[in-house]
């Protein structure tokens, strides 16, 4: 099991998988697309968790889109492992736009096999124009205090 010791930040939001066999490329290792999809599902589950599921924001026709991404591939993650995808969220400037940071890890040794930093734009999704994040969002996407005090980087975007 995953130590709290061994995130790059505090206080994680873990969202936790097992490799399948789709999930597993000609080099028979994670293909490197399939972790994008990895830290969507987790920045959802998180989402979910601070009040604002997927079905939230389309009675509200706001989503966070990706703007930028930036992935750093570790180490491979093979068929058989289970993986952990902490996920934070680090800065926002109560507008437009958010970011994240992720660290994704295996379980069984507790390495590190992606860092990654996605920067989000608030949308209007009937449009896919951006628009200014409403209340629910500047309340619930804000970085939390031990990681605001811990992560060098943290500043207004």
């Amino acid at each position: 099991m995953t130590m709290l010791a061994d995130w790059d930040l505090p206080s994680p939001h873990v969202a936790t998988l097992a490799v399948q066999p789709a999930d597993i490329d000609a080099y028979r290792h994670v293909n490197n697309a399939v972790y994008v999809t990895w830290l969507d599902r987790a920045a959802w589950s998180h989402s979910a968790a601070l009040g604002l599921p997927i079905e939230r924001c389309l009675e509200i026709d706001r989503g966070m889109a990706v703007l930028r991404s930036l992935i750093t591939y570790v180490r491979p993650a093979v068929l058989g492992d289970v993986i952990a995808i902490g996920t934070w969220l680090l800065t926002a400037d109560y507008k437009l736009r958010a970011r994240r940071r992720f660290q994704v890890r295996r379980e069984s040794d507790g390495a590190t096999l992606v860092r990654a930093e996605i920067e989000y734009v608030c949308i209007e999704l009937s449009s896919g124009r951006p628009v200014r994040a409403p209340l629910e969002f500047r309340e619930r996407y804000v970085a939390r205090e031990d990681v605001a005090a811990r992560y060098p980087g943290l500043a207004p975007l």
